[in-house]
């Protein structure tokens, strides 16, 4: 049987910021997940927003938790080399009934303590997005929205906690918690059991099935799907800030924003279900996007989309983020509710739950050896012909180009499979250097990562997957 202090169930962007605050002490981490790669579920399909709060609940842990998070990326993206732009959000009103709710909107911001919030005639507002419905009456700007690679950020978070002495079990599914005399005993997994004094249960989509096995699961989580579209970098019709629609009590609305790498994303809708896995699209959800974004950028075009795709938001029932600890299971945190502000308020989350066990007794002390800086993967496209002909006589591999839509050539796919907690799968090296993610979907470049995977792995093509195991995509050799 393993050992270890602490067993943090779940490798989404929740838990890798728990596991990266842990790693600041003297404390062993474990750090599990059924998923074959970092990552989580809701936290790899998300509008890799990151909010500033201004529309939480007032007086809210979840609101506390955003607006604390928000000026916390400025250093931590600079420290774990994370692609970040502070590029602000506009929140139009087109009718006359929106443009009456912007005063309690912005009044919503002020209790959450985020200031910066500023009213914009419908003249400015066109003036800063050219795009927008001309009927514009006016609205609101939010400075401080930025957007984010929520792929590199979790990464980043899991990459430095593992430099900083925590484990990584992966494709290792948590099927029940031991407990004994009113405490933790162990967490058994499909690859093993691990004796441990605290588990921190911060799956997500499955928390409340984690919380069963210990008796503490006093709510449900609904699976809250959205679908996505992602426009062509090229696309005709793009806007410069994250374009708002004006939010109800379900969800925040349909959105057009660019991403950190150019493209534009449209979306996401906000569908209860039963199923956990079902992330299909439907051609009902996505034309019910085309209406409602066309309704703030009547040019937008949706003809332009290289692909679609929806996530999974972990919506509890009842509703709102909690954090519990328990008198008559001591060692059990649970977290729930983390929803689509999660992977804004992860890092946040971190610092309060390792807090938390600090004030309850947690016997940590703080590391002197600390590693707080994380060099990500040198972006080949993005470098000046000086320094790409600088790298390539460093690493001839540079001068091979695998995907021709994003220029990701041999050198980073290796850096990709060979980091810490590396790649072992098409998605994986996917969410690291973005090959397959360009207007072909992986149509080029996709052979040549599987082959690059294999030989690596030391393992056959035919046993590379796309994601999961038992997601083959080649089924064995021709000749």
């Amino acid at each position: 049987m393993l050992k270890t202090d602490v067993v943090v169930i779940g490798a989404g962007a929740v838990g890798c910021a728990i596991a990266r605050e842990l790693s600041k002490y003297n404390v062993n981490v474990i750090v599990v997940d059924k998923n074959e790669d970092v990552g989580g579920d809701a936290s790899k399909s998300n509008s890799a927003i990151i909010h500033t709060g201004y529309d939480a609940a007032p007086g809210t842990l979840e609101s506390q938790l955003v607006v604390a998070a928000n000026p916390m990326y400025d250093e931590i993206t600079e420290s774990l080399d994370v692609p970040f732009k502070r590029i602000g959000a506009i929140l139009p009103a087109i009718t006359d009934e929106q443009f009456s709710q912007l005063p309690a909107i912005k009044e919503k911001a002020f209790r959450n303590h985020v200031y910066d919030v500023e009213f914009k005639t419908g003249a400015e507002l066109l003036e800063m997005e050219p795009e927008l419905n001309p009927n514009v009456k006016g609205g609101l700007y939010i400075p401080r929205e930025s957007i984010i690679d929520p792929f590199i950020l979790v990464q980043a978070l899991a990459e430095n906690a593992n430099v900083n002495g925590v484990e990584f079990m992966l494709g290792a599914k948590v099927t029940d918690i031991k407990t004994s005399n009113g405490k933790i005993e162990s967490v058994v997994t499909t690859k093993g059991e691990i004796k441990t004094t605290y588990v921190i249960n911060s799956a997500g989509l499955y928390c409340d099935e984690i919380a069963e096995m210990v008796g503490k699961a006093d709510y449900k989580v609904v699976a809250r799907k959205g679908q996505f579209y992602i426009l062509d970098k090229n696309t005709s019709c793009q806007v410069n800030h994250i374009v708002l629609p004006i939010p109800t009590k379900v969800t925040k609305g349909k959105l057009m924003c660019p991403t950190i790498h150019g493209n534009m994303l449209v979306g996401p809708t906000a569908e209860d279900q039963p199923s956990k896995v079902d992330k299909s699209t439907s051609a009902e959800g996505l034309d019910s996007i085309a209406t409602d974004v066309k309704n703030l950028v009547p040019d937008v075009n949706l003809r332009d989309t290289i692909t679609q795709y929806s996530g999974l938001r972990p919506n509890r029932n009842p509703e709102g983020l909690n954090f519990n600890m328990y008198d008559d299971l001591a060692g059990y945190i649970n977290l729930s509710g983390v929803r689509s502000t999660g992977l804004t308020l992860s890092v946040a989350m971190g610092k309060y739950v390792v807090e938390q066990m600090l004030y309850s007794g947690a016997p940590f002390t703080l590391k002197e050896n600390f590693i707080s800086k994380r060099k990500g993967i040198i972006k080949f496209s993005e470098q000046t012909p000086d320094v790409q002909d600088t790298l390539i006589k460093e690493n001839p591999l540079y001068g091979n180009v695998i995907c021709r839509c994003e220029t990701i050539t041999e050198a980073e796919i290796m850096q990709a499979i060979h980091r810490p907690i590396g790649a072992k799968s098409v998605d994986a090296v996917k969410r690291r250097v973005r090959a397959g993610m360009g207007r072909c979907q992986g149509g080029f470049c996709g052979p040549k990562v599987i082959e690059i995977l294999a030989r690596e792995l030391g393992v056959k093509a035919s046993d590379i997957n796309k994601n999961n195991p038992g997601s083959y995509m080649v089924t064995g050799t021709t000749r």
